[in-house]
């Protein structure tokens, strides 16, 4: 039996008597850029140093083909970043706590102001402070440490010194690099498959939704062209128009600066946001409610059952979805709109149809030179659609809900099954690398 003790750390726990914990400031040297002296993007170019960011960090290494370069005299001015093979590398700023262990370096290279050098001092591992990093020590840590934060953008170098994590002798720590080099190596491999399989289920989907609602259900009437490019040949007797022209309301939500928030339902309405909106699924959580004087406020955008919702900002532009009346008294925020279609059209209908490739193109269109992508009412008003008569668009509703929600099963079951491989994954890194489960079990 393995005797355990107690570190007394709770990102820790109990660890292997003959195993030790230190801060890393006393196990590495920790170098960062302090300022760029005058540096801007002015100053990238095609040759000289490579400048290592955030963004370069590819599957635990660099890729130095997306690498920016700099004036070699930016690379003589700080000699402590002047990157080596071997180093390990951390991000401090946008995606926090990437890792990286630099190699084939193709020439000198240095490092921004976002990421850290760390080069563990005679004893210490690289390769094992590489695992723990990427472990639930480190991050059970740094959520420790950011308790209470309400956003958190930064990983300090100062607080970083202060990292305590556990260890074993310098040929266990090689020996724990390399099992779980060769085991989460095999991992990431089923992972990645998984995530590959997921994503043409995401694509299939699309497509059936696309050839379904421009070309309709029976394959064998005549077609004609729909004088939209991306939208093709249509069925001879359908219309092709704006979405204006079968809607009552198109109109999107608010954010006033006093408006009260909760996350329980002490306040009676419910406020969606674009986070709600995924897979073409409305889904409750995240929950926030708004006071019924809000609302009214608000009332501009007061859901009704089966009004379309269309995410016009920010990552998820052109996510949608279809409101269900169970969850009415409800209001929206400005990123996303509702769109309410007339009486004499079919809602689930077009909320296929906006589900396209169609209005992926449009979107493109629109937003392709805009760094905060967004859409105007009258960008959603101007959005042609394929119009089939009211029968046909029952017809392809009901066909498109039975046969999506086969494809929504089979992406759950993948979504479940990638899940359970990546929490496999950080259990088997946290139990190795705090000494849980040793290297000598498997061997």
């Amino acid at each position: 039996m393995e005797t355990m003790k107690q570190t007394g750390v709770q990102w820790i726990g109990e660890i292997p008597s003959d195993w030790n914990t230190k801060r890393i400031k006393y196990m590495a040297n920790l170098k960062g850029r302090i300022g760029w002296q005058g540096l801007t993007s002015d100053e990238y170019q095609d040759e000289g140093a490579y400048l290592i960011t955030g963004v370069d960090f590819a599957d635990g290494g660099i890729d130095w083909e997306n690498c920016v370069h700099v004036p070699m005299k930016r690379w003589e001015e700080a000699k402590d970043i002047q990157i080596q093979n071997g180093d390990l590398l951390i991000t401090k700023d946008g995606t926090i706590g990437k890792v990286a262990i630099v190699s084939d370096m193709p020439g000198e290279a240095s490092l921004n102001s976002g990421v850290l050098r760390i080069m563990p001092i005679e004893g210490y591992s690289r390769r094992f402070l590489y695992w723990v990093i990427k472990s639930d020590e480190f991050w059970n840590w740094f959520n420790f440490k950011n308790a209470g934060n309400s956003t958190i953008v930064h990983l300090y170098q100062g607080d970083f010194a202060e990292f305590l994590y556990a260890f074993p002798d310098y040929d266990e720590q090689e020996a724990i690099a390399d099992f779980l080099d060769e085991h989460c190596g095999k991992l990431d491999g089923i992972i990645a498959d998984l995530e590959k399989q997921l994503e043409t289920l995401k694509a299939y989907k699309k497509s059936l939704i696309t050839e379904t609602v421009t070309k309709g259900l029976d394959k064998n009437v005549p077609m004609k062209d729909s004088g939209v490019e991306w939208i093709g040949q249509v069925p001879e007797h359908w219309e092709v128009k704006q979405i204006k022209y079968f809607s009552d309301l198109i109109t999107k939500g608010a954010t006033p600066d006093d408006i009260a928030f909760s996350q329980d339902e002490t306040h009676p309405i419910r406020f969606l946001k674009a986070e709600n909106i995924q897979n073409g699924l409305l889904w409750e959580e995240p929950e926030f409610f708004i006071t019924k004087a809000d609302n009214v406020v608000l009332q501009r955008a007061a859901l009704r059952d089966k009004d379309i919702l269309f995410v016009i900002a920010g990552a998820t532009i052109g996510k949608v979805t279809l409101m269900r009346g169970e969850l009415c008294p409800c209001n929206l925020n400005q990123a996303v709109c509702l769109i309410r279609i007339n009486k004499k059209h079919i809602p689930e209908y077009y909320n296929f149809a906006l589900q396209s490739n169609i209005t992926s193109v449009v979107i493109n269109l629109l937003t392709v030179q805009s760094a905060q992508p967004n859409l105007s009412m009258g960008n959603i008003a101007n959005i042609k659609l394929p119009v089939p008569p009211q029968n046909e668009q029952t017809l392809i509703a009901e066909y498109l809900s039975e046969e999506c929600e086969k494809v929504d099963v089979a992406m759950e079951d993948k979504k479940t099954q990638l899940s359970v491989m990546k929490q496999h994954q950080s259990s088997l890194i946290f139990e190795y690398v705090t000494g849980k489960k040793r290297v000598k079990e498997v061997q």
